[in-house]
């Protein structure tokens, strides 16, 4: 499926501009074409469950690969991805309120660089919408839904905001991440500062308990500096987060190839963002002394990249453009490979491989 994908779908896709590639792939999942052609063609040689057990705040994951946030924003092709070998799926950015998001164009792909640049926006069908999409009983895998602010909101208010999401996806969520870190969304990433964070925090968590409490994730921005990361770190222990996600899209621009693409305003993804979001996941090893669990996400095309993650300290990993540019072989090829790289190195668990580079 990766060389069919490779030298005939993806020209196809790629020939048009990247949003409406999105959607056609959209429906394409939908259709669920794409799930019959890749279980009876393509992954025949994939006849196993992955062979390691994971447990992760309390929840059983088929394999530790899942889609990031951003994919599938309104959570409508999720057992079409746990179908393609995802052992969990993070939908959203969803907000309180449906929103639009950013006008268009706003996604770009940089194919020198295997990059994306977005500035959607958190355009979503809203809490609700999403919810109701949600609330079957018999989904094949993990759920997370990532809550984030509505742009015409303050962040004076963004508490509120935040709390009346949650409540609505509480009872249809996994777990719960907090986007703080979305470049797309002016004044978002201010909440990243440690009393910011603390009151949202401490408000979520309170209405979480009350609910009947289920993983409260937060993801983070790659344009961290250390004592920033640190400051989260705290935060989030003192608060009793479930986990930390790290990391988001990034601003940066340093060293790519593609001519202009300083000119193009939004997060970067893909592989220009491994090596840092790696140190981030190592910084969050350390300075948690190992205690936070982290899902490790930015620059993961393959077997070999997921370890680095693992091995900094991540006990999950997502991806989302290494998916974009690889196909729909993505994830039971991540998985395979990965399986076969922990045997080969002697691992009788996956937790034996997290943090090995970090501790």
């Amino acid at each position: 499926m990766s060389k069919l994908f490779e030298k005939m779908l993806r020209p196809v896709l790629f020939g048009l501009d990247a949003e409406t590639a999105h959607e056609a792939g959209m429906r394409f999942l939908k259709s669920g074409l794409a799930t019959r052609i890749a279980q009876n063609i393509a992954f025949r040689r994939y006849g196993f469950e992955f062979p390691y057990e994971i447990e992760r705040f309390g929840l059983r994951f088929k394999n530790p690969i899942g889609i990031a946030a951003g994919f599938d924003k309104n959570g409508q092709v999720v057992d079409q991805l746990a179908s393609l070998g995802f052992g969990f799926v993070e939908t959203g950015t969803v907000t309180l309120r449906p929103q639009p998001g950013n006008e268009k164009p706003r996604m770009f792909r940089l194919p020198g660089d295997q990059a994306l640049i977005n500035r959607l926006g958190f355009n979503n069908d809203g809490a609700s919408a999403v919810a109701e999409r949600l609330a079957k009983p018999d989904r094949k895998c993990i759920v997370g839904v990532n809550i984030g602010k509505n742009k015409d909101v303050p962040n004076e208010e963004a508490v509120e905001n935040y709390l009346s999401t949650f409540d609505i996806v509480h009872p249809v969520a996994d777990y719960i991440a907090v986007n703080i870190s979305s470049p797309n969304t002016p004044g978002l990433r201010k909440l990243q500062n440690a009393e910011s964070l603390d009151d949202l925090l401490r408000a979520l968590q309170r209405r979480n308990r009350e609910m009947g409490a289920k993983p409260l994730l937060v993801k983070i921005a790659p344009d961290l500096d250390d004592k920033g990361i640190e400051a989260a770190v705290d935060v989030c222990l003192t608060n009793e987060v479930a986990g930390m996600i790290a990391t988001n899209t990034t601003v940066s621009r340093d060293g790519l190839k593609t001519p202009n693409a300083a000119d193009i305003a939004g997060g970067l993804s893909g592989r220009p963002l491994a090596v840092r979001s790696t140190e981030i996941i190592a910084r969050i090893y350390r300075s948690s002394n190992g205690k936070m669990p982290i899902i490790g996400v930015g620059g993961v095309f393959s077997a070999n990249d997921a370890f680095e993650k693992i091995a900094a300290g991540a006990c999950l990993v997502q991806a989302y453009t290494g998916f974009i540019y690889s196909g729909p072989s993505f994830a039971r090829d991540l998985n395979a490979g990965l399986a076969e790289l922990l045997s080969r190195r002697g691992f009788q668990a996956l937790d034996e491989a997290v943090g090995l580079q970090t501790g």
